[in-house]
């Protein structure tokens, strides 16, 4: 008979086993992950065992999400929502999958972000598996967050609801906006020619000089004055840069590569008409190729979603509720782009990408417990 999923002592054996299940990122780490199938299945299993309707949806070769439903009344659908992939364990200075608790912190890859959220939800759909819900509760367990969201393009195009709250860690702190970015590849031209023929030859690396200038002026002089309250200035920077033929050719082309940090309504058609302006007032000329972008989120105040989630935190805690925006991107915005409005409540911890990562295990708790009467109040 499966443990009571809301106990301390039965969410840390399950944190613990998802910590012990790599599911490291293929595309960021070919060499350590053979993709999220063992720990899609693994999360199948335990949810199936708990009398929750689950099944997995491939997003590409072994790399399926996990999708649950209990509920299934008139009423409002809530989505939890929560990604499996983790990035590399290189680097790392403990044990990346065995998992172990030191007080109160549970420590492993993936621990913080986000297996300490995955494991939250887990034990909140779990725990409402046999409610009478006069709404629908879904949980999607997600592949590819750390990269390029896959998953959750693939799960928003196939499932609709009325709310959705993702467990990103966020210390207990209503999170209910956060930047977007647009990733934009500049190109300049120059004349191939031997080093000593400065009659002939023009360096594309000379040209883009002034246009590195001009961003870094534009960032400093320009962006930091454009400001949201809760997520601060928006930002740009210079990321990568590449050209060259050989050091006694003059260079034919560069590229320069770089991330514009967006607002809550700034948009992607505003960002290379501000690049097009940039490199015209660098008296240079460039092509622009703006090749990959993520809106940013602002879920609003009001929103049911936002009302269930912040009484269910006051019900829970106690304690006053901290309503904040980030700086850094999720999945969260790619929900709100569907129509979807949705925001971000988590554990707390540290080490994101770092050589140490934990989570606390009794924030783990707590969200859990938050999460399962938000869902009360979301779904009816």
């Amino acid at each position: 008979m499966p443990k009571d999923a809301l106990a301390a002592d039965a969410i840390l054996e399950l944190l613990q086993s998802l910590i012990a299940t790599p599911s490291v990122n293929p595309t960021l780490a070919p060499d350590q992950s053979d993709g999220e199938v063992a720990i899609a299945e693994f999360a199948r299993g335990w949810l199936a065992e708990r009398g929750v309707n689950t099944w997995l949806e491939e997003v590409a070769p072994g790399r399926p999400n996990v999708v649950a439903e209990v509920g299934g009344g008139d009423g409002p659908a809530l989505i939890l929502c929560a990604h499996i992939d983790t990035v590399s364990a290189s680097g790392m200075t403990i044990p990346p999958f065995a998992p172990h608790l030191d007080g109160d912190r549970v420590y492993g890859r993936g621990a913080y972000d986000m297996k300490g959220g995955v494991a939250a939800a887990m034990a909140a759909i779990a725990a409402l598996a046999d409610e009478k819900l006069n709404g629908k509760l879904s949980l999607a367990l997600l592949v590819d967050e750390e990269h390029s969201s896959a998953g959750a393009e693939h799960f928003v195009a196939g499932h609709s609801g009325d709310g959705c709250i993702v467990t990103e860690p966020t210390e207990g702190r209503l999170t209910l906006t956060h930047k977007g970015f647009v990733w934009a590849r500049l190109t300049t031209a120059g004349m191939a020619a031997h080093g000593s023929r400065w009659d002939l030859g023009e360096s594309a690396i000379g040209k883009m000089g002034p246009i590195i200038a001009e961003l870094t002026r534009f960032d400093r002089e320009e962006l930091r004055e454009r400001t949201h309250p809760d997520v601060g200035p928006a930002s740009l920077h210079a990321a990568l840069v590449s050209g060259g033929a050989g050091i006694s050719t003059y260079a034919p082309s560069c590229t320069l590569q770089v991330e514009r940090r967006t607002l809550p309504g700034e948009t992607v058609e505003k960002v290379l008409e501000e690049l097009e302006r940039i490199v015209a007032g660098s008296g240079q000329e460039a092509k622009i190729d703006i090749f990959f972008s993520r809106e940013p989120l602002e879920c609003d105040r009001g929103a049911l979603v936002a009302r269930s989630t912040r009484g269910a935190v006051m019900a829970v805690t106690g304690d006053a509720l901290e309503e904040t925006g980030v700086a850094y991107w999720t999945d969260a915005a790619i929900f709100a782009a569907a129509g979807i409005p949705a925001l971000i409540y988590g554990p707390a911890g540290e080490g994101a990408h770092a050589a140490v990562e934990w989570v606390s295990l009794t924030s783990v708790v707590s969200t859990a417990k938050v999460l399962v009467e938000a869902a009360r109040r979301f779904c009816g």
